[in-house]
């Protein structure tokens, strides 16, 4: 009970580090809460026009919940890791120093799929690559990755505990994508451009 305990607690300490925040106070961009969505993702950075910070962002969230989970699948039980992974996208969603305002956690989830189960990681980020490009929405690419993510696990026949832990996680992508999914419904989310 001890480990789980910790598992969820490193979890929970490297996925509230606001890399998006730290990175473009360092390089003098004005507070990102300020604009655009008030997230401190990677989406949000990249509508600071700077994307050289846009892209560090998201290698660095990314690498928060596989590192989260890579140290503690070191304590010798998978269910660490995946425990872990997903207290590393709850820190990123929801971190107590900047009052519970966080990301929305996608890149993360990502990340611990990517270090967990690479096969799935993999054909989920694929995933939202065809549904970005094809529609241009990156909540709705992200919203339709995650949903498939649990269905691969399935697929690449990884264990029940993978299956449930992205299955959770894309129910948290919901909930976090709930303003999105308005826009979505009345036309008004923005598009990206590649």
């Amino acid at each position: 009970m001890t480990l789980y305990i910790i598992s969820c607690i490193v979890g929970y300490l490297l996925g509230s580090i606001p890399f998006g925040l730290i990175i473009t106070y360092l390089a003098g961009v004005e507070d990102i809460r300020q604009i655009g969505s008030g997230n401190i993702g990677a989406t949000n950075v990249l509508r600071t026009g700077h994307k050289f910070l846009a892209l560090l962002t998201l290698l660095l969230d990314t690498s928060k919940a596989g590192l989260a989970a890579w140290l503690c699948c070191l304590f010798g039980n998978p269910e660490y890791g995946y425990l872990a992974g997903i207290f590393a996208v709850i820190g990123h969603n929801y971190p107590f120093w900047l009052h519970f305002q966080g990301g929305k956690g996608i890149a993360s989830t990502l990340g611990l799929l990517l270090f967990m189960t690479p096969y799935v990681g993999i054909a989920t980020c694929l995933t939202w690559l065809v549904v970005a490009l094809i529609w241009h929405y990156s909540s709705l690419a992200a919203l339709v990755a995650l949903t498939t993510a649990p269905i691969y696990a399935l697929i690449f026949n990884e264990p029940l505990v993978a299956i449930f832990s992205y299955a959770l996680l894309c129910l948290l992508a919901f909930h976090t994508h709930r303003a999105n999914i308005q826009r979505l419904k009345d036309g008004t989310e923005g598009k990206i451009s590649f």
